[in-house]
């Protein structure tokens, strides 16, 4: 970061950082910009129009704070703490900022809670369910792989930064297959791109492990010695010939054959995926089957080899976030737990006693990042809901405050930060005072428990504080000078001593505790409601992040980002466009019971028939009837891990 005169007016990647090479993704290209947006909150505000319209006036922190104080004392001593209900996402993944202190504040209230996740819940718990560990493989082994699967992963754009090493990889003789219910543009990057219909991946993997086990192509001895349940799941998986998959995930069985035979002799053969497949009425299983491949072949045994998806719980052993849990400050009383993928039946849900009345948001965007949209709206639009919320610009649920809190940047606060996509621990030292009277989040609950007028010291602590109590065998020191610092396990080849964390040290490919649980105990296809369709609502609508200018919610809405895309649209392919009547480019009605959306039709090649995409990200304002994609989307959960089936919604297309 370049700073003149205490301002910020240039930032570049670290050349010297092993993972991202200097090179910076397009959405922080412009990062400066963003930091000094004249669109920026700097100020406290306090609602003076109706909910949602985001008329607000400037105040001063003492009369905001104050209010808030006022309004959560006032709840609590009518409805008790449950009525306060503290969500936040992942909008900050640093150690403090994306969450620290809060939990000690709403513990001192004695707050609801929140429980599942939008994004990583449901891949880790599926995946674990076979390895009994929520690590996966160091993706930056990837160029030490012979045969690469990106599955359900668009990684030139969503992570763009391994593609480098995936490149490497692949100059030295590495074949990369990508396997996709959309033709992305990884996959025309690949050496062969493979297309289910989504959803239907474990049926797809299923008919791999029938070939893997029919050809005798399983490490015999891995199996063996480091997994239970092989004679079971050989059974399980007798029935679920390259055609019965076919039929059911439209990928021809030859090509299910090939697909087999070349993932389990070629080794070191590398699956890297990420959470786009986790988002469907069966997501964990998708994940649990997947890592029982990499368990037949026994390519965990190899440099390059096994299996990634995030690899956060990598650093769960060097920082320790336990350290800011303080649940004695509850005083012994239940603390309720409600869906957080579910905020709009959560808010208007007529059973739950007491109700929530007093909600804080902060880094998040629920209105647009949660399923079933128009219902949390709805709930929003309560006159009995106190909403606060900490942001940095006027958002689509910061609208519907009553209260709103400016806050800090990433380069205007101190913080350690963890990864998902490598294992190198990050130091983030801040290079400018924040802007106007923006405030770090450690801060900002701070000043509501004092004004609150809690006393406890450790509602107090101060951020070198909390990274010095948080980190475990890192040199502080090291890693404020140089900026990172690898984690001290990162030339580990995982589960290569077929160790894996189960309690019996082997792998589950059928599983007990499972079957405890009442889930299958073996890797099990059921057909999902959008694969079943619906006469009403017969297309399939996907929700990918493939914009190159921005990814998410937090860059779409700024200058350099979405308006150089050229807007939200619904991509489907030609027949299914043909049979409605529409034209490339004609408007048309996206609906279900859920809602409807009004969109230009974009016609191409990369979806199969009964399929259309709506691409995430826009705010509400892009849209012509003021929703967003979100708005469609289905809220139920997942299989299991406590996430949402966002991909399995079924919508119909229809002239406007």
């Amino acid at each position: 970061m370049t700073v003149e005169g205490g301002v910020a007016v240039k930032m570049r990647g670290n050349p010297a950082h092993p993972y991202s090479l200097g090179e910076l993704c397009p959405k922080v290209n412009h990062f400066v910009e963003r930091v000094y947006s004249p669109q920026r909150i700097t100020t406290p505000l306090v609602r003076t129009g109706a909910k949602g319209e985001g008329i607000f006036r400037e105040a001063t922190w003492s009369e905001a704070l104050a209010l808030v104080a006022q309004k959560t004392h006032e709840a609590i001593n009518k409805h008790g703490g449950e009525t306060v209900l503290p969500w936040s996402s992942a909008g900050n993944q640093g150690l403090l900022q994306m969450s620290s202190l809060d939990r000690r504040l709403f513990a001192r209230m004695g707050s609801s809670q929140t429980v599942g996740a939008l994004c990583g819940s449901v891949a880790k718990n599926g995946f674990m369910a076979t390895t009994g560990s929520a690590r996966s493989t160091n993706p930056m082994q990837i160029v030490d792989a012979q045969f690469i699967v990106l599955w359900g992963t668009n990684t030139r754009i969503t992570n763009r930064h391994l593609w480098p090493f995936i490149e490497e990889a692949r100059s030295k003789g590495a074949k990369v297959v990508v396997v996709d219910p959309i033709r992305t543009i990884t996959a025309d990057e690949a050496d062969w791109f493979i297309q289910p219909f989504p959803g239907t991946d474990t049926a797809l993997m299923l008919a791999m492990m029938h070939v893997i086990i029919r050809d005798e192509l399983c490490d015999d001895e891995f199996v063996a010695q480091h997994t239970e349940g092989f004679e079971e799941l050989a059974a399980e998986v007798a029935s679920w010939t390259p055609e019965r998959a076919a039929a059911e995930c439209g990928v021809d069985a030859i090509d299910i054959e090939t697909f087999a035979h070349e993932y389990a002799t070629a080794q070191p053969a590398f699956i890297r995926t990420i959470i786009g497949a986790e988002h469907r009425e069966n997501g964990a299983m998708l994940f649990r089957t997947m890592a029982c491949l990499p368990t037949l072949t026994g390519s965990w045994k190899h440099r390059g080899g096994g299996l990634s998806r995030s690899v956060g719980s990598w650093f769960d052993d060097f920082v320790d976030d336990s350290v800011f849990d303080s649940e004695h400050l509850v005083q012994g009383k239940p603390r309720r737990a409600l869906a957080f993928t579910q905020l709009g039946q959560v808010l208007t849900g007529t059973s739950l006693t007491p109700s929530i009345s007093v909600l804080y948001v902060w880094n998040g965007n629920p209105v647009l990042t949660c399923p079933n949209s128009a219902l949390t709206r709805q709930g929003l639009m309560r006159e009995d809901l106190f909403t606060v919320v900490s942001e940095q610009f006027l958002t689509d649920t910061a609208k519907y405050a009553d209260v709103i809190f400016p806050a800090a940047m990433q380069i205007e606060q101190r913080d350690v930060v963890p990864a998902w996509g490598h294992l190198y621990l990050g130091w983030n030292e801040a290079a400018i005072a924040p802007v106007g009277e923006c405030v770090p989040n450690t801060e900002l609950f701070r000043r509501l428990a004092h004004a609150m007028g809690y006393t406890e010291p450790e509602l107090f602590e101060s951020d070198d504080s909390l990274i010095a109590s948080a980190l475990r065998g890192v040199d502080i020191e090291q890693l404020q000078r140089d900026g990172f610092v690898p984690l001290p396990n990162i030339d580990e080849v995982l589960f290569s001593d077929g160790v894996f964390g189960t309690a019996s040290g082997k792998a589950q490919l059928a599983s007990k505790d499972l079957a405890a649980r009442g889930l299958p105990s073996l890797p099990t296809y059921v057909q999902s409601s959008s694969r079943a369709g619906s006469a009403e609502f017969p297309l399939v609508m996907l929700t990918p992040k493939q914009h190159t200018r921005f990814l998410n919610t937090s860059y779409s809405h700024l200058p350099q980002h979405g308006p150089r895309e050229e807007g939200p649209y619904v991509e489907m392919c030609a027949s299914d466009a043909a049979v409605r009547g529409l034209e490339n480019g004609a408007q048309a009605r996206v609906v279900n019971e859920r809602g409807e959306m009004l969109l230009p039709v974009k016609i191409s090649t990369r979806l199969p028939e009964g399929v259309v995409a709506v691409p995430f990200g826009w705010w509400d304002i892009s849209h012509t009837n003021s929703n967003n994609v979100n708005d469609l989307t289905s809220d139920a959960h997942t299989d299991w891990g406590g996430g949402v089936s966002f991909h399995d919604t079924l919508v119909q297309v229809i002239s406007a």
